[in-house]
């Protein structure tokens, strides 16, 4: 057996919170860490005076009480872990593992006796449950009752707040049964109470958080915040770390206290506990303690009499007092020649501090984040200015810290304490991981020799998109576009099929200026009509547009890929030799029934594995590698009558060969405009056919446009003829015309007796 034993998926119970850590057993201690705090309890093996190992509703628990009368619970063990633990207690820890049953009768009256530092509550002679007294913050007494309220806890899902015990009196019993149960709460709760007389008072302190000016009381196990509206008090265990941070103006120290759990005010937790001291400042303190408390209990870390700057005498009595470490900043060292940089948190103004192990932002509201918390960090561009960027971290749990407006001068010092940390930066993961560092340098259009981590995070994307849209466009086939689909403006507007009579082209070429102003004058309201007709065409051609390009687009998604083509299976010819068997082949022909039998019961893929097998066992493979080559031999004599038998043979015409399409050859500019018999086509039919494509069919008009059409020919034409008339007619009677009006209505009335 060895020595130590470890768990890494143990909860230990504090203040009806089950945290969740790491247990190590040695020979000698008992280590704990927290995986949430980082905090570590340890305690010597030689302090274990009872191990108790209970059935808890989820799992099992062991139970270690200690001879300073407090009790260590760990949670989340199995079954199977009782021998191995039981036989480890029983050898280093000099006690055995003692199994305890609970009862679970569900009665609520019973015996209550203190033992240690807890209430056990027994039912029916078996444990019932058992209570903390260290969790009890306050007890009150009445007649026949003893209240007891709980600390609470913020990290708990449920918290028990308040229990109350109903304590039956005997009237012939010497002592108080009521009040001896509440003196016994008393002896052993969490009940801080400011007796007796500080060890050091220091007066008017400046606290960032909680803000105001407050006096310190630090007494033998607690500390007292005394300001003009609050009081706290903070026992030293709560006490989790303690730092020592320079302030960038170089004139003012800050000293943070974290505490677990925190102070509060109301609905408002405290986690840090910040005093701002000016470096000149100096004072002069008096310790009320002994020369032996000072040897003894302090070792010597303390003077009856400090003298010095403020933060360094503060910090050396907490550190004292408390037994814990103080945490200044490291190596970091920033453009501004300082250890913090300026940024902001959620529109708050602070300075964030690198340090060995972590990150801590103060001071509203202070941050304070361990590296082996960290998943990774961002580095991105600021929205304002762009001599500015932001750093955001994102812990293991999720919960991003959004620090902005750092200088860009702090960038390159940051970068390189991160690497140095070999933290994880997430702008330069997946393709830009595998470049160099002087690549990503030559790539920085900016600033030469300055590494962006932002500026290589935005080229992936850009090449990410440019693939995916490669990807796209690589994907769609040609068939879903149509260059003719969407048409033109002049192809909408004018008439596709005009008619390619000599009349239609005198309108085009234009007839005598008298004739000219007359058809212009007569048909104003014709051409009214004829736009409304136009517009009406226009409407409805739009929306079949928009119909087939709907149905080409459904038909396209369904379409194949460019570029793949099934392959069609040809038929193979029955006279060509078979290839000759394998080695492997020729011997599993002549051993598969004998495997089958040896192997019952197995399907065709368990014998093929089974043969694979046992064909690799085979030592004398001659028999089977000669069987082989003379059928190779075989196959290749074959393989040449075929070959020239078949190349002595004419191919058989195949019946799936088309013929290559013949393809028409395309009209000049010329030709088009000509139409049949050599005649010209109207300019209306001009422009509908340079703009629109060359392959478009011309559309058919209606059967109601045909007769209008017709209609109005043969208006112009009578026109023409009356026009020409009625001029005869002037001038045989003496030259006198008529007025454009009579024109007109006699021209009106040709063509009506027409």
């Amino acid at each position: 057996m060895t020595d130590v034993q470890e768990y890494a998926d143990v909860v230990q119970e504090f203040r009806g919170a089950l945290n969740p850590g790491r247990l190590k057993l040695q020979s000698n201690s008992v280590i704990f860490k927290n995986m949430k705090t980082g905090k570590i309890d340890q305690f010597q093996s030689a302090d274990v005076e009872k191990a108790q190992w209970l059935k808890r509703a989820k799992g099992f628990c062991l139970k270690l009480v200690l001879n300073n009368d407090t009790i260590q619970r760990y949670d989340g063990f199995k079954e199977t872990d009782y021998e191995k633990l039981s036989s480890f207690v029983s050898k280093y820890y000099q006690t055995s593992l003692e199994k305890v049953d609970l009862s679970i009768k569900g009665w609520n009256w019973g015996n209550a006796e203190f033992k240690g530092n807890a209430l056990h509550f027994f039912v029916d002679k078996s444990l019932a449950f058992e209570v903390p007294l260290t969790n009890v913050s306050h007890s009150t007494q009445a007649k026949n009752e003893v209240t007891i309220e709980f600390h609470q806890n913020d990290d708990a899902a449920v918290t028990l707040t308040e229990l109350r015990f109903h304590i039956p009196t005997d009237a012939n019993a010497d002592t108080d049964p009521v009040q001896e149960f509440y003196q016994n709460v008393l002896d052993k709760a969490d009940i801080i109470q400011a007796t007796g007389e500080s060890i050091v008072t220091l007066q008017e302190v400046q606290c960032l958080t909680p803000r105001g000016r407050y006096d310190i009381k630090i007494y033998p196990t607690f500390l007292q915040l005394h300001g003009k509206t609050f009081d706290y008090k903070i026992p030293y265990t709560t006490v989790l770390r303690l730092f020592l941070l320079p302030h960038k103006d170089g004139r003012q120290m800050f000293f943070v206290v974290s505490l677990d759990p925190p102070i509060k005010q109301g609905q408002t937790r405290y986690h840090f506990l910040i005093l701002l001291f000016s470096k000149d400042d100096e004072m002069t303190v008096e310790l009320n303690l002994s020369d032996e408390d000072l040897q003894n209990k302090y070792e010597g870390k303390l003077q009856k009499e400090m003298t010095g700057p403020d933060y360094e005498v503060v910090s050396k009595i907490f550190k004292a007092i408390t037994t814990r470490k103080i945490t200044v900043p490291g190596s970091f060292v920033g453009a501004s020649h300082t250890q913090a940089i300026s940024c902001s948190y959620k529109a708050a103004t602070g300075l964030l501090y690198p340090l060995e192990r972590g990150f801590i932002f103060v001071h509203k509201p202070p941050i304070h984040i361990r590296f082996d918390e960290i998943a990774y960090v961002n580095f991105a561009r600021s929205s304002g200015s762009t001599r500015s960027f932001d750093f955001d971290v994102e812990s293991k749990s999720g919960t991003v810290y959004n620090f902005v407006g750092l200088e860009k001068d702090e960038y390159g010092k940051l970068f390189d304490f991160i690497t140095n940390k070999k933290l994880r930066v997430k702008n330069i993961g997946g393709k830009s991981a595998k470049k160099d560092y002087n690549d990503t340098m030559d790539d920085s259009d900016e600033d030469k020799g300055e590494h962006d981590a932002y500026l290589e995070r935005m080229k992936d994307e850009g090449k990410n998109r440019q693939d995916d849209d490669f990807d796209d466009d690589s994907d769609s086939s040609d068939v879903s576009f149509n260059p003719g689909e969407s048409g033109s403006d002049v192809a909408e507007e004018y008439d596709s099929d005009p008619p390619t009579s000599s009349t239609s082209d005198s309108d085009y070429t234009g007839g005598s200026g008298d004739s000219g102003s007359k058809s212009e004058s007569g048909s104003g309201s014709e051409d009214e009509e004829k736009k409304k007709e136009k517009q009406e065409k226009k409407q409805k051609e739009k929306e079949r547009r928009e119909k087939e390009k709907k149905e080409k687009k459904s038909k396209s998604s369904k379409t194949v890929k460019e570029g793949t083509t099934r392959k069609r299976k040809t038929k193979k010819d029955p006279n060509q030799p078979k290839r000759p068997q394998s080695a492997y082949f020729l011997w599993l022909n002549e051993n598969r029934s004998k495997i089958k039998e040896d192997n019952p019961g197995l399907g065709l893929i368990e014998v093929a594995k089974k043969a694979g097998e046992l064909w690799k066992k085979v030592d004398d493979k001659t028999k089977w590698e000669k069987l082989a080559n003379e059928a190779r031999k075989e196959y290749m004599i074959a393989m040449e009558e075929y070959k020239k038998n078949k190349g002595s043979e004419s191919p058989p015409p195949s019946s799936k060969q088309k013929s290559p399409k013949k393809k028409s050859p395309k009209k000049s500019a010329n030709e088009s405009t000509i139409g049949s018999g050599g005649n010209f086509k109207s300019k209306e039919f001009i422009s509908s056919s340079e703009s629109s494509d060359e392959d478009k069919p011309l559309k058919k008009k209606s059967k109601k446009e045909k007769k209008e059409k017709k209609e109005e020919k043969r208006k112009a034409k009578e026109e023409k003829e009356n026009a020409s008339g009625s001029e005869d007619n002037a001038e045989e009677a003496g030259g006198g015309g008529s007025s454009p009006a009579e024109s007109d209505h006699e021209s009106d009335a040709g063509s009506e007796s027409n």
